[in-house]
């Protein structure tokens, strides 16, 4: 199956990219590191016209849920105008399917007599992140009714892994913790701990996707979650548990976000019905590959060479 995959560079992308290759696809990687912005609307359709794909998975937008705060206009075109450029380039182009990644944020503040929430769950979008999401996940239900695309709409729950941006909480952790390991510090920095998560392994999580593209329905949304729920306390505790040496977590009023939704979890019996999907990975085996990562990071930064002064200005041999 040939598949197209926009915001290939991003998290989800490279584990996306490593299992339909493993599964025999022939894929094509796009991302602003490759020249298509889905901005670009006039570009974005002669890429997806020259690479004829059958399916395209859209993981192309701002994921950053706390910064949207700050730039709220930004993040609403990048996730609905952009998702708008890439079911108007998948139209011209003649794809088959279009698997449309949005988010649980969709949702909203509930209360728990509501969980776990089902696709036909309310959306009340608190962010402005959620609300692009809304608009996005609309514009794919529009393109299918209005225009006879074939779009698969995914509301994504928390996913986590080895490759995610410290703008996320799992991996923001993870870093100060491995940062300690390496200066022999003990305190690790936390925000709001009361929050409770769907967590699902983005390797359990990409597997979903494909499924969804060989067995969705199309004009259907299917929530990607685990349906079990773990606070940010008790992630924090496994992640410092995991540390090479003794740290305690320090609350900094600093990390706290704005708005931050109590509790979030997940139905994923339409998705299991159709696809026969259900996550494989533990979440200790998720953490430990996730510190693995982070600890490499730390390394990283550690071999990167110093610039000196007299490189700067440039008087180096």
């Amino acid at each position: 199956m040939k598949a197209l995959i926009t915001g290939a560079a991003g998290f989800v992308g490279p584990h996306l990219l490593r299992h339909l290759e493993a599964c025999g696809d022939e894929v094509i990687a796009t991302d602003r590191s490759t020249g298509t912005d889905i901005g670009d609307a006039d570009h974005l359709r002669e890429v997806f016209t020259d690479a004829r794909p059958r399916v395209v998975y859209h993981l192309a937008g701002d994921a950053d849920v706390g910064g949207s705060w700050d730039h709220p206009l930004a993040t609403f075109r990048a996730n609905a105008e952009g998702t708008f450029n890439v079911l108007q380039a998948a139209r011209a182009a003649g794809v088959e399917r279009v698997i449309s990644i949005g988010s649980a944020d969709v949702y909203g503040k509930v209360t728990p007599d509501e969980l776990p929430l089902s696709e036909t769950a309310e959306l009340r979008p608190t962010s402005p992140y959620a609300a692009s999401k809304v608009a996005a996940d609309f514009l794919g239900l529009q393109a299918t009714l209005g225009y006879g695309l074939d779009v698969v709409r995914v509301r994504a729950f928390n996913h986590l892994g080895p490759g995610q941006s410290d703008r996320f909480v799992a991996p923001a952790l993870a870093l100060r913790i491995a940062r300690n390991e390496r200066d022999g510090t003990d305190e690790v920095p936390v925000g709001n701990l009361s929050p409770q998560r769907d967590l699902t392994d983005v390797r359990d999580v990409v597997r979903a996707y494909r499924l969804l593209a060989l067995r969705g329905v199309g004009g259907e949304v299917y929530n990607v979650c685990s349906g079990t729920t773990l606070s940010i306390q008790e992630l924090a505790d496994l992640l410092v548990g995991m540390a090479a040496r003794p740290m305690r977590l320090v609350s900094d009023p600093t990390r706290q976000r704005s708005v931050d939704i109590p509790v979030l979890c997940g139905d994923s019996t339409k998705l299991r019905a159709a696809t026969g999907w259900s996550p494989e990975i533990p979440i200790a085996e998720t953490l430990a590959d996730l510190m693995a990562d982070c600890r490499a990071r730390v390394a990283a930064e550690d071999a990167r060479p110093t610039i000196t002064t007299d490189q700067r200005n440039g008087d180096a041999p």
